[in-house]
């Protein structure tokens, strides 16, 4: 079963992911020229800043309940519990590893009373609807066996009003050019070592949202924004000391981490994407 796949795997690999890509884990953002000397850790938080710009959150005294789905170790949950002081933070995972770390992390950092991490399942959410403001989803999707059904569970919780922010790995854009064979078996790669069912190109999002019924869609690419983040990545995750940790975390981290130059390659060869998309449920 996917969604017993998907535990396992951050169950086992959160702890040296921790130590490897840092409480944020998910890429980061560079500007032209950026990727050679920006701070990696860095990136992840601009990234999150730039996701709040380009959709018109940032610059607002945001109030509400912000929902994360695929909250990790609560890297962005906590951050946007500090940004937003008037808010109250929900990150959902489907390991109980992250969940846990996740709770502990908001203890170290007073914030304990404003957020709230469980496990869930984010195909079948366990919240009434019409109850959070905003919704984040930073690279989870691509985990959703059912894309329609994940974009609808968020539009079923969001209030009226409530606004989706949605960053997720896709493939190309296919409608002039099917995805050959050889891309196809390089994304399987991809799919095998990260627990993926497979994904979709952003315009297939944006089609869906807009089935929905979301509302003022915007969409993105941030590819050769996010692209540098993976030769970071592989530099620090070969380290001695990050090397005797992937080891100890086990098969399945092993293998991701042997494998981390398959995101890297996809991205310079055009065939994997960063799609970011922005909807608002109507009121």
């Amino acid at each position: 079963m996917l969604n017993q796949r998907i535990q396992t795997f951050y169950d086992s690999s959160s702890g040296i992911w921790e130590q490897v890509w840092g409480e944020h884990m998910h890429h980061g953002f560079y500007e032209l020229g950026e990727g050679a000397y920006k701070d990696r850790k860095q990136a992840q938080i601009d990234l999150i800043e730039e996701l709040l710009n380009w959709s018109e959150v940032a610059n607002l005294e945001f109030k509400g309940e912000i929902l994360d789905v695929g909250c990790g170790i609560g890297g962005s949950s906590l951050y946007l519990a500090q940004k937003f002081p008037a808010s109250q933070v929900t990150g959902i995972t489907l390991s109980p590893v992250q969940a846990n770390r996740a709770k502990a992390r908001a203890e170290e950092f007073g914030l304990q009373s404003r957020t709230k991490f469980q496990v869930a399942d984010a195909l079948s959410m366990p919240f009434e609807s019409d109850r959070f403001d905003l919704i984040w989803s930073l690279e989870s999707g691509e985990h959703m066996p059912d894309k329609s059904k994940f974009l609808a569970e968020c539009l079923r919780v969001l209030k009226p009003n409530g606004k989706l922010i949605f960053a997720t790995w896709c493939h190309r854009e296919t409608a002039s050019k099917p995805l050959n064979i050889n891309e196809k078996q390089h994304l399987q790669r991809i799919y095998d070592v990260y627990c993926l069912p497979f994904v979709i190109s952003l315009s297939e999002y944006e089609a869906i949202a807009r089935d929905l019924g979301f509302q003022d869609i915007r969409t993105v690419d941030w590819s050769k924004e996010v692209a540098p983040f993976w030769d970071r990545v592989i530099e620090s995750a070969f380290s001695l000391k990050n090397i005797l940790g992937v080891i100890q975390a086990g098969l399945p981290t092993i293998v991701a981490t042997t494998s981390l130059r398959l995101m890297s390659r996809g991205y310079s060869r055009g065939l994997v994407k960063f799609g970011v998309l922005t909807a608002q449920k109507s009121s």
